[in-house]
């Protein structure tokens, strides 16, 4: 070979490099309101890789997240496990249709690398050396763990004061509009979920705080039966009343999520019966579940208004359209259960904290409620906060095994399942209720100011019944599906129904959706960014 024909042999394959260089260096991803669904079939088809993914994302993070407060720490090995995900994309070892998707986690959810809070200064140092169950299910399935977000301190848990969000994370604010609530305590994963943060996160609820702010947000928000998802490595409220669940934009995307994260584990032996209940979520949804079914509609719960009642008139519209037969169930058939999930959640929360900072690394000083009251009476970024519902908790005694717990539990439970939802569904032939979740976003109020939290000390019958108390009490699934706006704020559809009917709520849901498209993307946070 000649040197003029070596030069061009050199030239020529330093060329082929620099493209074949090119052909591998990821292409940008456009996640704005792409579904999880379609991230996972892209990442399938090859459309896209899941560093391109994960670093949409995370860029969309870094310009919006200024004026939410919805996110708290972005993984540090993100990429790193984004780019093992399309390594086993590309030899054929992929884990599963969740394989690259990155979501986000509420910070009261363990995730080893990163630090669970809680939303307070006194677990900063809280950096499990192993996962939750519910991560290690995802992480399992491929599941990028993109981070942690924003909640209300120990999920809304510490006061009956208003307290916007965590001294963490600080105040959240509502994407609709940045001078309302985003909800509680799971506000971080519904503002994630709204403004494409993830192609999904994870909540947990005790009373609401799944439902709450997906309804205020406008997302899917699936709070599950108990115990059909584990809670061990999540910091509790009470074992009686917490569950993790999906928060989406879609009710197909929240199947996803809940098939791989629902099932029996041995570190949490009141999941015992999960497997025999767990199925395919996504394989039973269909867009014709709602012909020949019998709704229970209830009005006159929280939320219920002259403002929201046309959104609702018109969503019972759409289900009748669809082949659904409504029935209208009386107010009378929901009694206030709130003073007795007061005594419930106080006297659980003492049991159930102490035995999860036990087990936390020895760097977390506060080993118990009495530890964590005083480290936030002395330290200055937590002191300025009232801690009642800390105090209460920490004054009872007997836990589970207190006469006067056992009386209330025994009360609330027959009341809103034997007594209640079951009643109301049996007694009318009903597969399930439907109602609007709960009111708009409404201004968020000074810290300290009354807030009407659920478990405030009231006499009994002085708060108005609400879906997602009963369905917290009870301990059945409760789904809410976007419905429409009032004002430019989201509302959304509660669908509820007896202990295991997930497949047959999410498939109600996803009939709605499908008849309706509701769901409106938020704006507001985008003029607040420019403005910026």
């Amino acid at each position: 070979m000649n040197r003029s024909s070596a030069c061009l042999a050199l030239l020529l394959s330093t060329s082929l490099l620099a493209c074949s260089k090119q052909e591998e260096a990821p292409k940008p991803y456009a996640v704005e309101e792409v579904p999880l669904s379609q991230v996972s079939a892209d990442l399938a088809s090859g459309a896209t890789t899941s560093v391109a993914a994960t670093e949409a994302y995370i860029a969309r993070m870094k310009e919006y997240d200024g004026g939410l407060n919805a996110v708290i720490l972005i993984a540090p090995d993100a990429l790193k496990q984004a780019a093992a995900s399309d390594v086993r994309r590309k030899s054929g070892k992929s884990l599963g249709p969740l394989d690259g998707v990155p979501v986000l986690f509420k910070d009261n959810i363990d995730a080893a690398g990163m630090p669970t809070t809680a939303g307070s200064y006194a677990l900063e140092a809280n950096l499990p050396a192993r996962d939750s169950e519910v991560v290690k299910r995802l992480r399992g399935a491929g599941v990028v763990i993109l981070g942690k977000v924003n909640t209300s301190q120990f999920a809304g848990f510490r006061n009956t004061k208003a307290f916007n969000g965590s001294t963490v994370g600080k105040g959240p604010h509502n994407p609709y509009d940045l001078t309302r609530t985003a909800g509680g305590s799971s506000s971080g994963s519904g503002i994630a979920a709204s403004v494409s943060f993830a192609a999904g996160a994870i909540g947990t609820e005790t009373s609401g705080s799944i439902t709450s702010p997906s309804s205020l947000n406008g997302v899917v928000g699936l709070k599950p039966t108990i115990a059909l998802v584990s809670r061990r490595g999540i910091v509790p409220i009470s074992l009686t009343q917490d569950t993790a669940g999906p928060m989406t934009r879609t009710v197909r995307d929240a199947a996803m999520l809940l098939t791989v994260i629902a099932g029996s584990d041995p570190a949490d032996p009141w999941t015992a019966d999960a497997d025999a209940h767990k199925v395919d979520y996504v394989s039973v949804l269909d867009a014709e579940a709602l012909r020949g079914k019998r709704l229970g509609v209830v009005r006159g719960l929280r939320g219920y208004n002259e403002r929201t009642q046309p959104v609702l008139d018109e969503a019972l519209g759409i289900l009748t359209a669809q082949g659904a037969e409504l029935v209208e169930i009386s107010n009378d058939a929901f009694v206030d259960v709130s003073p007795e999930m007061r005594v419930i959640l106080l006297h659980d929360f003492k049991e159930d904290l102490n035995a999860y900072l036990a087990g936390t690394p020895d760097t977390v000083k506060v080993r118990t409620l009495t530890d964590l009251i005083a480290f936030s009476k002395t330290d200055p970024r937590e002191s300025m906060h009232a801690m009642d519902l800390f105090e209460d908790a920490d004054a009872t005694s007997g836990g589970r095994r207190d006469p006067e717990y056992i009386k209330n539990l025994e009360y609330a439970k027959r009341t809103t399942q034997a007594d209640g939802i079951d009643k109301m569904l049996q007694s009318n032939n009903l597969v399930a209720l439907v109602t609007i979740t709960g009111n708009t976003a409404q201004p968020i109020a000074p810290d300290g100011a009354a807030s009407g939290h659920p478990v405030a000390l009231v006499a009994k019958g002085q708060t108005t019944p609400s879906i997602t108390t009963y369905a917290a009490v009870a301990g059945y699934p409760h789904l809410t599906v976007p419905m429409g706006q009032v004002s430019g704020l989201p509302v959304g559809l509660s669908f509820v129904g007896t202990a295991w009917t997930e497949p047959l709520l999410m498939s109600l849901g996803y009939a709605y959706e499908q008849a309706s498209h509701k769901r409106l993307p938020p704006a507001a946070y985008k003029a607040d960014a420019v403005q910026k």
